[in-house]
């Protein structure tokens, strides 16, 4: 079977964590749009494979968590008049959870902003815990059962509520609402007051926006499976996570955390791939040729 060199491979999966889109990168790599989308899913999946692996008794002190919202196919109020929507198309959010110190993503899901969700992002984050940590979301009521079925009392959880106000009138339809306030309060255990914070998870949204063409705001640039954008989140998570530097910590966050002692790069995450990758057998059923006797 044919392959693209290593170096196109990788320039591939660069581009596609940088924000070009998948169009622009075939064309810049100058390949076909099926080969870039093919690439995508075996790395979406090795890279979901090695997160599992490698982010694992992770220490942290402050864990932030948030959800980020996209869509698939098309927003949610035109599903019913789009023609031949997938199964899951329509708001498609982003769970994130991320260690305040080391930028760590340490847990991701995709999907809906419902408990069950909920529930099954919290149990990820605490089954990659190594110790007790202080955990601080937004107001999200489903977060309440999810926490307490995934932590109990070994936690100290605090929710920041945001209070919102009207915007002016010129930007309301491409700016949220104002925020007028916020209000810290307390769930469980005893979390350190001046530390109830989201900041460095909602920074994080920007990056991840900025990162990922199909997160961006108003343009044609957004996942048309949701499948596809499971790939490109993982992709982008394991990338985020042991590839790229943190110009704070000068390191990655996979460095900072004390999951790795090196910088990965994208040909490492391709080597990986090569090596986990099935290998190829016969195209079809083998036919002995019938010898012809005088």
């Amino acid at each position: 079977m044919n392959k693209l060199p290593l170096k196109t491979r990788s320039l591939i999966l660069e581009m596609l964590c940088k924000g070009q889109s998948m169009q622009a990168t075939s064309r810049l790599a100058k390949v076909s749009l099926n080969t870039v989308k093919k690439l995508l899913v075996n790395a979406g999946k090795v890279s979901s494979d090695l997160h599992d692996e490698l982010v694992r008794d992770v220490t942290a002190s402050r864990i932030q968590c948030d959800e980020i919202w996209s869509f698939t196919y098309a927003k949610q109020k035109n599903v019913k008049t789009a023609k031949a929507a997938p199964a899951k198309a329509g708001d498609t959010w982003t769970w994130t959870a991320l260690d305040s110190d080391s930028k760590l993503i340490v847990s991701w899901l995709v999907g809906s902003r419902d408990g069950e969700y909920a529930i099954e992002f919290m149990d990820d984050l605490r089954s990659r815990l190594a110790n007790r940590v202080q955990l601080t979301t937004d107001g999200h009521k489903a977060y309440l059962e999810a926490v307490e079925g995934a932590f109990g009392d070994d936690v100290d959880y605090a929710m920041l509520v945001k209070l919102y106000g009207e915007s002016p009138e010129a930007e309301k339809r491409y700016s949220p609402a104002a925020c007028i306030g916020a209000r810290k309060r307390r769930i469980t255990g005893k979390p350190d007051r001046a530390a109830v914070s989201t900041s460095h998870v909602e920074r994080h949204n920007l990056t991840m926006r900025m990162h990922m063409r199909r997160f961006t705001r108003l343009t044609n640039a957004f996942s048309k499976k949701f499948e596809s954008h499971m790939h490109m989140v993982a992709l982008y998570t394991f990338w985020y996570n042991f590839i790229r530097l943190h110009k704070t910590l000068r390191v990655t966050p996979a460095m900072e955390a004390g999951l790795t002692f090196s910088v990965w790069d994208m040909e490492d995450l391709i080597r990986t791939m090569d090596e986990r990758a099935p290998k190829p057998g016969p195209r079809g059923p083998y036919k002995k040729r019938a010898r012809i006797s005088n």
